[in-house]
């Protein structure tokens, strides 16, 4: 999809305003005044070292960490659906649980041990038709490989179907079959207007596929386009231990 035709779509998820959001733990600086805005219905990525405050700050847009300054999610019109997808799945891998088992847990109030609700199963079953996941239904989580564990992480995100979905390096353990499967979904977000905040670390990937880009070590130090963000300056700035002031 084209900017223009991006722009002409109509915009389900809300715009999110971080406005001098800071957070320190003891005496170290997690988040420094980070202020940026991602739009309604955009891919927005979000890049930087390890420890640079990703994982931090979409914590707070979860409301799982107590911060400094103001988080605004303004909606379109009724509050909607928030999705996240996670890095990685901690379980027992020993535990007798299927792909039908672990979505019911996720996304239904019915016990999961009852099986699938009428209400939820066809919607659990077109997310998993989405992630190419539907014929290891009856799989133990334990047995399926790291690609296949965060395909049916990305399944359950859609469940219900989010306004605003929130992805935590969703490409980090996934092939190539599973690259193409995700990348396919962005689109499919893009096009359903939905606004997707991204954490990734693969640039390439981000250079592609986002439409905006925030450069985070512990404090903005770029928000522009892929390609306006992405160069040999800006990233050796970002990626500094100790990071220098924005780049202009």
């Amino acid at each position: 999809m084209t900017a223009a035709e991006h722009l002409n779509v109509a915009s389900i998820g809300p715009t999110l305003d971080f406005d001098a959001v800071s957070l320190t733990l003891g005496r170290t600086t997690i988040l420094d005044g980070v202020k940026f805005q991602v739009q309604p219905g955009s891919i927005h990525a979000l890049v930087g070292p390890n420890g640079g405050g990703k994982s931090s700050l979409i914590k707070t847009l979860l409301g799982q960490t107590p911060h400094q300054g103001q988080l605004r999610l303004h909606w379109q019109s009724t509050p909607g659906t928030i999705g996240y997808v996670p890095q990685a799945l901690e379980f027992d891998r020993g535990l007798p649980m299927t792909v039908d088992d672990f979505m019911a847990a996720m996304c239904q109030r019915r016990p999961a041990f009852l099986g699938l609700s009428r209400h939820y199963a066809g919607a659990i079953g077109d997310a998993l038709e989405r992630v190419g996941m539907q014929d290891k239904r009856k799989r133990r989580m334990g047995a399926l490989s790291g690609g296949e564990r965060q395909r049916v992480l990305l399944a359950q995100g859609l469940i219900p179907a989010p306004q605003l979905l929130v992805l935590d390096e969703p490409m980090s353990a996934l092939d190539e079959a599973g690259i193409q499967v995700f990348e396919r979904l962005l689109n499919d977000w893009r096009l359903a207007g939905i606004t997707v905040l991204w954490i990734e670390h693969d640039l390439e990937a981000v250079g592609r596929l986002a439409d905006r880009v925030t450069g985070l070590n512990r404090r903005v130090l770029f928000d522009a386009t892929p390609k306006e963000a992405l160069t040999p300056d800006r990233l050796l700035t970002l990626f500094s231990t100790h990071p220098r002031s924005p780049v202009q």
